[in-house]
């Protein structure tokens, strides 16, 4: 993780090779395909993603074979303890705001969100709640300080834009968190 507790890029396909398998056993090509299928779909195909192997997580205990003898024979894989202990921490990150990283850690936490126990799902909308309206705040003070020093038209009117957005995320995950209340 970051200094600030927040994922890495190969944090994030850990936690989506990790919650894939932990929905159902997998076989690794389909689990590779899968999560490079979810991870290029919201961040495009990037080799410093999908550079990390999930060879990894047989290596560090995280998942295991259950049939055949390992990754190389394609193997059907179920999550281990130390796997579904990984995913908690790994589902129960904090999140860093601005980034096509974020949209893509926010992406894996609503899509494995019922993969967390129902408490810890409704905090999880909480901090994503938390999180949409720093970044709504930060615009706002944004768009007030640049339109008192007269910023461009295009700034301005892309910040409105911004902050629309946010303020119609803000709404959607104030409906999921009654939803999971």
């Amino acid at each position: 993780m970051f200094p600030d507790l927040t994922l890495t890029p190969k944090e994030s396909v850990r936690l989506c090779a990790l919650a894939l398998v932990a929905e159902e056993t997998r076989r690794y090509g389909d689990l590779a395909g899968r999560t490079r299928q979810f991870i290029t779909r919201l961040m495009g195909p990037s080799l410093d993603l999908m550079g990390s192997s999930i060879e990894l997580l047989r290596y560090e205990g995280l998942v295991e074979a259950v049939d055949g003898k390992g990754m190389e024979d394609d193997a059907l894989l179920a999550i281990t303890e130390a796997g579904r202990n990984e995913l908690q921490n790994l589902l129960t990150a904090r999140l860093r705001s601005g980034s096509d990283l974020t949209k893509l850690v926010v992406a894996l936490k609503l899509r494995f969100l019922h993969l967390l126990p129902s408490d810890e799902q409704t905090e999880q909308a909480a901090i994503l709640s938390d999180a949409v309206t720093t970044e709504r705040a930060r615009l706002l003070d944004l768009k007030r300080q640049e339109s008192e020093s007269g910023t461009s038209e295009h700034l301005n009117s892309w910040l409105e834009l911004e902050i629309k957005q946010a303020e119609e995320r803000m709404a959607w995950l104030e409906r999921l968190s009654a939803r999971l209340a």
